[in-house]
């Protein structure tokens, strides 16, 4: 696999949003479940999304989904691998955005205040950790 990339970013949500995400309690499943199946998929349709990045024939794909208590938040990161003659580090972002984007929609009716705004949930940090190209020449 000479071609390899790391991405990450987070979506920090409401206290009470990340207890009831770790009890098990939103009401459309487990959020962090959801955002590897999505991150997942959203790598391999990244050709289908950005106009310039070619179809790779990836090797390995992995997406994690954490809680992080101290910051409030849900964490993703996004590996992603090919032996190709192109990167692979848009796949990566890309899935690392709809991991997050897909926590959001799944916690959103926990998250709005009274007038139906988002005023404590941001997503940020979405971001290439890491990338490999294997051996030159």
């Amino acid at each position: 696999m000479a071609r390899r990339a790391v991405a990450e970013g987070s979506i920090r949500l409401k206290k009470e949003t990340i207890e009831t995400i770790a009890n098990r309690g939103v009401k459309k499943g487990d959020p962090l479940q959801a955002a590897r199946i999505a991150g997942l998929q959203a790598i391999k349709r990244t050709p289908e999304l950005l106009p310039h990045c070619h179809p790779i024939p990836l090797e390995h794909a992995e997406v994690t989904a954490e809680i992080d208590a101290a910051s409030s938040s849900v964490r993703v990161r996004v590996e992603v691998a090919a032996d190709w003659k192109t990167g692979v580090e848009m796949e990566a972002l890309t899935g690392a955005s709809v991991a997050l984007l897909t926590v959001w929609d799944m916690v959103k009716y926990l998250e709005k205040d009274s007038g139906g705004q988002y005023p404590e949930t941001s997503i940020s940090g979405i971001r290439v950790v890491s990338k490999t190209k294997g051996p030159a020449g």
